[in-house]
């Protein structure tokens, strides 16, 4: 028989899932080059692992990872956890809601918070924030936070602006009802943003599983596609 993690597994069973696996590998390579166009600039690699794992790997050789949101992680051999993957592969991800068919990124937000992911994620956005037309750095914070968070902001927009970016900051005080993220997704949303940009995971993930998180909350909710680092 087959084993994986001490469980037993039949071996025809097996046979036949990996062979639907292969044909679903294939279909899929068919598709993304037909879109890709010019079959000279696409390297497709394609193996039968543990997604998360092999995608932590392969991102060596990787600028950016495109990855749908709202997936279940709850079968590890064939769905990559997010979380799990942005935290280990040491590259920006670009999380894009399912609903989501093409990203212009005429206005970027920043979700700002002076962390040290938050800033990896503004320096790898850089490309996205040049094309845009509107480029916006909101930072969400408590009553006593505000000329603090203001500061913040401000440094953040002349940073841009050193790299011919032109940003407008804003500074939102802290509602009381909902999360960060529910804040900062209806912000989006009224303001017609394309990409949200955000540091990920500036808590442990363990962290964020307990006492919540915007990370985990972006994750699961965000209609909008999200550019996240760690």
């Amino acid at each position: 028989p087959y084993v994986a993690e001490g469980v037993a597994i039949v071996g025809n069973a097996a046979e036949f899932d990996i062979e639907q696996v292969k044909a679903s590998l294939a279909e899929a390579e068919n598709k993304v080059k037909a879109a890709m166009g010019d079959a000279r600039r696409i390297e497709w690699r394609s193996v039968i692992e543990y997604p998360t794992e092999t995608l932590i790997s392969e991102a060596r050789c990787a600028d950016l990872i495109v990855i749908e949101s709202g997936r279940s992680a709850g079968d590890m051999y064939r769905t990559a956890d997010v979380g799990a993957a942005i935290l280990g592969a040491g590259r920006p991800f670009l999380v894009v809601p399912a609903a989501v068919k093409s990203l212009t990124a005429d206005h970027v937000m920043i979700g700002w918070k002076d962390t040290r992911e938050a800033r990896r994620a503004v320096q790898d956005a850089l490309p996205f924030l040049h094309e845009a037309k509107r480029v916006t750095v909101l930072e969400i914070c408590e009553k006593e936070q505000v000329e603090t968070a203001r500061h913040h902001v401000d440094d953040v927009v002349r940073y841009l602006a050193r790299h011919r970016i032109k940003a407008e900051g804003r500074v939102e005080l802290i509602q009381t009802s909902g999360s960060r993220a529910d804040q900062i997704i209806k912000w989006a949303d009224d303001e017609d943003t394309d990409l949200l940009v955000t540091g990920a995971y500036g808590h442990s993930r363990l962290n964020e599983w307990i006492f919540g998180g915007m990370t985990r909350d972006l994750l699961a909710t965000s209609p909008i596609c999200c550019l996240m680092s760690h």
